[in-house]
């Protein structure tokens, strides 16, 4: 049986960490496109090198042609500018939307049957924008953001309770930007209540809110914590790792249910636009979408964040794009 070929379009360090995880889990083969000369080549070559060490069969390679991703059964996009300090990811829509706009025309020719996973920034605007050049039905495209976002909403939970990040389950939905919606009732132990846990911690209802809310804060507002620390760049490692997650749902089969940007059509009363939602991926993408019970407060957030997203959507219209 043939492997599945994966294309990634970005050398830089998302792109990195995702052929060096692909490679360790042996998903497929992977090809690493860049414009810088030489980039992809050099990243690729220093994983497979490492081949015999890490044991590992699939091919890792790097390009500087579009032509080479021909055939791509999967696409990981990662390219366009990584948000630098005091930069929002909406400052990034103007130089990314171009640059996605290439990369759209370029999938579109040569890996005209693949699935696509963008994690590109501003994302909800980005896969938006790569769809409707596209022209790939919705299912087929997607945006990597709830699975980041739910990931650090649960390490924050972990550390505050003293458990395994194994046992915990926490959801986050929305645009991924500071609106996102970490959804505090469903977060949960090994089905034990986060909330219910943090009470018998603090002995204090009101307190426990005040931690609870923190973590939320601290979550939205992730992204940006890893950059300034970094000062020169963004994350990488966790936003590779959630991807390649998402990577394994597909290429395996494995319907796992998710959190990823998907389109909406009617679902959590939202149409025509793509937004952070429990979706169940599998070998067609985005096999469907799960909608929760959302109470009064939790609807009028995500609310507030779908309006954050169809203002990026209109931005890149008045753009021309």
């Amino acid at each position: 049986m043939a492997r599945k070929k994966i294309a990634l379009i970005g050398g830089g360090q998302i792109g990195g960490v995702l052929a060096q995880l692909i490679a360790l889990k042996q998903l497929g083969d992977v090809v690493m496109f860049d414009i810088i000369e030489d980039l992809p080549q050099g990243k690729t070559l220093d994983i497979a090198e490492a081949s015999r060490v890490d044991g590992f069969d699939v091919n890792v390679t790097g390009t500087n042609n579009y032509k080479d991703i021909s055939g791509a059964d999967l696409v990981i996009i990662t390219a366009g500018l990584p948000r630098k300090p005091g930069m929002s990811r909406d400052d990034l829509l103007t130089t990314n939307a171009k640059i996605m706009k290439t990369v759209a025309e370029n999938v579109k020719q040569y890996a005209p049957d693949s699935i696509v996973i963008i994690i590109s920034n501003p994302l909800d605007a980005m896969v938006t924008l790569f769809q409707k050049v596209s022209g790939f039905s919705h299912n087929r495209v997607m945006g990597q953001a709830g699975m980041l976002d739910s990931s650090r909403f649960a390490t924050f939970i972990a550390w505050e309770l003293g458990v395994s990040v194994k046992d915990v389950n926490a959801m986050v939905l929305g645009g991924h930007g500071d609106t996102m919606v970490p959804l505090i009732r469903y977060a949960n132990v090994n089905s034990i209540p986060v909330m219910e846990m943090l009470e018998r911690k603090y002995k204090d209802a009101a307190k426990a809110k005040e931690v609870i809310n923190a973590m939320v804060e601290r979550t939205k507002m992730a992204g940006g914590e890893v950059i300034k620390l970094l000062k020169t760049g963004s994350a990488y490692y966790s936003p590779a790792s959630s991807a390649v997650t998402m990577a394994e749902a597909i290429l395996l089969d494995e319907k796992r249910l998710l959190p990823v940007c998907a389109y909406l059509n009617g679902e959590f009363n939202v149409k025509g636009f793509y937004v952070g939602v429990p979706a169940v991926l599998g070998s067609s993408g985005v096999e469907r979408i799960v909608e929760l019970s959302l109470n009064n407060e939790e609807q009028a957030a995500l609310d507030n964040s779908v309006k954050a997203v169809k203002g990026l959507v209109e931005d890149m219209k008045r753009l021309g794009l």
